[in-house]
C-alpha cells in the first residue's frame, strides 16, 4: 500500500509516546529518508512514498520508540552554524556547548588573528571546528584518547573543508607540547557515576566515558586544570564547561592551582556552566 508523505507522518503519532517533539522528530526521520528538506514535506504533502523508503522511516520510527537519538539515527546533528556527523562513538552536541565557543571567540578578540587553541577531548569535533571556521587564521588541535572519536571528527573537518585543524591521539593534554597554546576548551565528562539522569533520554545511548567522571563528577576538570598549566603560554586562557552545579568547586580548583583572572559565564538559564581562568605562567607546585 502507498502512502503519501502526510500519511507516513500521521503515522508516526506513536513516537508521542516518547516524546513531546513527535511532530518535529518524524519530520527530521522522514526528510532524512526522502533525502529532502523539512520544507519539501510541507510542500508537497500529498507526494507518495515508495514502499521501500516507507519501510525505512517505520524502522528508524521503531528505533525512536526504543528510545535511540534522534541525531543518531540521522547520523548529524545541528551545531553552530553547521551540521556535523554523529555516530555513538561520540555525544551528540549540545545547544549550551555553543556557550563555550561564544566564549572563547570574545575572549580570544583582543589576542591577535594567530592563534594556538586546543580542544580536549574533542569528540565529533564540534568545539575545534566551530572555532576553526569562525577563525581560520587560528590553529586548532583536536585532541581524544577515542581513535574512534578522532575519526568522526576528522571526517566532519573534510566535510567542512577545514584545513586549520589537527588531530592528536591522548588523554587530555599528555603529549602535548609545553608552553604552546594561547588556550585551551575542553567540555569534559562530569557527571556523578550513578547519577539518574544518565537512564534518561538519549544519554543511555551516548558513550558513557565521554559522560562519567570520578570524584562527583570532578576528576577530569581538576586533571585538565592541573595539566594545562604546563602546557598554556604565559598569558593563556583555560576555559571548562561543567556541571549545573560544580561552578564553586571548578572555580575554587582554578583559585588553588594557581590561575588568575577566573570568571564563570551562565547559560540562558542563569546558571554558571562556563569556567574560565588565565594562566600567567607561575611556578607550578
Amino acid at each position: 500500500m502507498a502512502h503519501t508523505i502526510k500519511q507516513a507522518l500521521n503515522s508516526a503519532s506513536v513516537l508521542a509516546a516518547v516524546t513531546d517533539n513527535w511532530h518535529l522528530e518524524s519530520e527530521l526521520l522522514l526528510s532524512h529518508v526522502l533525502n529532502v528538506t523539512r520544507e519539501h514535506l510541507f510542500t508537497w504533502p500529498d507526494n507518495e512514498v515508495s514502499a521501500e523508503l516507507y519501510q525505512r522511516f517505520t524502522y528508524l520510527v521503531e528505533r525512536r520508540l526504543k528510545g535511540e537519538p534522534v541525531a543518531y539515527l540521522r547520523g548529524k546533528q545541528a551545531f553552530w552554524n553547521f551540521d556535523l556527523s554523529v555516530n555513538s562513538n561520540v555525544l551528540i552536541p549540545r545547544p549550551e556547548t555553543e556557550l563555550l565557543v561564544e566564549k572563547a571567540l570574545t575572549l580570544f578578540a583582543d589576542n591577535g588573528a594567530n592563534m594556538t587553541v586546543a580542544d580536549l577531548g574533542t569528540g565529533s569535533g564540534a568545539i575545534a571546528l566551530a572555532l576553526a571556521t569562525e577563525r581560520p587564521k587560528w590553529a586548532l588541535w583536536a585532541v581524544d584518547k577515542s581513535t574512534a572519536a578522532l575519526g568522526v571528527a576528522e571526517e566532519n573537518a573534510k566535510l567542512l573543508k577545514l584545513d586549520n585543524v589537527r588531530f592528536t591521539l591522548g588523554d587530555w593534554c599528555s603529549g602535548l607540547p609545553q608552553h604552546c597554546f594561547d588556550g585551551i576548551v575542553a567540555n569534559p565528562p562530569y557527571v556523578e557515576a550513578g547519577n539518574s539522569h544518565l537512564s534518561q533520554g538519549s544519554l543511555p545511548f551516548e558513550p558513557l566515558t565521554a559522560l562519567v567522571a570520578e570524584k562527583k563528577g570532578m576528576a577530569d576538570i581538576e586533571t585538565i586544570i592541573d595539566q594545562s598549566r604546563a602546557c598554556l603560554k604565559p598569558g593563556g586562557w583555560l576555559l571548562l564547561e561543567h556541571g549545573f552545579d560544580q561552578s564553586e568547586k571548578v572555580v575554587g580548583k582554578l583559585h588553588d592551582s594557581g590561575f588568575s583572572e577566573i570568571g564563570t559565564e551562565a547559560d540562558l538559564a542563569g546558571i554558571p556552566r562556563i569556567a574560565f581562568a588565565q594562566w600567567q605562567g607561575n611556578d607550578l607546585k
